[in-house]
């Protein structure tokens, strides 16, 4: 049957020659995509922002250097020449040492090019977060002796994630819209999907519009999770008006 002869309902099936299944998919692969990227920048954010407020002038100088240039340039800039100019130069560095290349898969090359340029945002989220901290609590963790882990377990890790999930929230939300940004390595998630549902069936306005709904159904059930989280990490603060 034509794509013009199908119903809308056959056209979103998710069963073949429905499409959306491919939508599911491509829904599932942004998740996917967004929480690991999300997880390597939150490790990189934390590392950035502890190493920015360690007081080392070469660190702190390279941190800096990072973050500007990761915020200054479009992330479709960065995205294609991390992707690229990464695999080819590692490639260039496996044949110098005669090893045999090696391509590598679109779901890690989408995952560590989102996570490396949310570090640089993470970063600063991180790293204003500790600075609202005041500083007698770690002050007076000091005077009872705490080693340096044990205060940043116990004081600095309690006391920043107030302030921080705002911004983390914020971050989440991004990534979750960059991650269409890496169909321009090959990597299909659910934009791309989209645009191959719509190619496919002539359908635009109706693919892109069942995309918009997986978007926001992502953002929905994201927001209850991150408040339910704030609402964890200030238990015992006063509310929030």
């Amino acid at each position: 049957m034509a794509a013009s002869q199908m119903s809308v309902w056959e056209l979103l099936s998710p069963y073949p020659p429905g499409w959306g299944g491919m939508l599911l998919t491509g829904a599932l692969s942004t998740v996917a995509i967004s929480a690991c990227a999300y997880a390597i920048g939150l490790a990189i954010g934390l590392a950035g922002a502890l190493g920015k407020l360690s007081g080392n002038r070469a660190l702190v100088f390279g941190l800096n250097a990072y973050t500007a240039i990761i915020r200054a340039v479009p992330e479709l800039i960065l995205i294609v020449g991390l992707y690229y100019a990464g695999t080819d130069g590692l490639n260039r560095l496996l044949t110098a040492v005669s090893l045999p290349t090696i391509e590598i898969n679109g779901f890690v090359a989408a995952v560590s090019v989102l996570g490396f340029v949310q570090g640089a945002y993470m970063t600063e989220v991180l790293r204003g977060a500790v600075l609202a901290i005041p500083s007698g609590q770690m002050d007076a963790a000091r005077a009872f002796g705490f080693s340096p882990f044990l205060a940043f377990r116990r004081v600095t890790l309690p006391a920043l994630l107030p302030n921080a999930l705002p911004g983390m929230a914020n971050l989440w939300m991004s990534i979750t819209k960059d991650s269409a940004l890496v169909a321009v390595v090959g990597y299909q998630e659910l934009a791309l999907a989209t645009r191959l549902a719509g190619a496919n069936t002539k359908q635009y306005f109706l693919f892109f519009l069942a995309a918009a709904f997986l978007y926001l159904a992502i953002t929905l059930v994201s927001n209850l999770v991150f408040t339910a989280l704030e609402r964890r990490v200030r238990r015992g603060q006063p509310q929030l008006s």
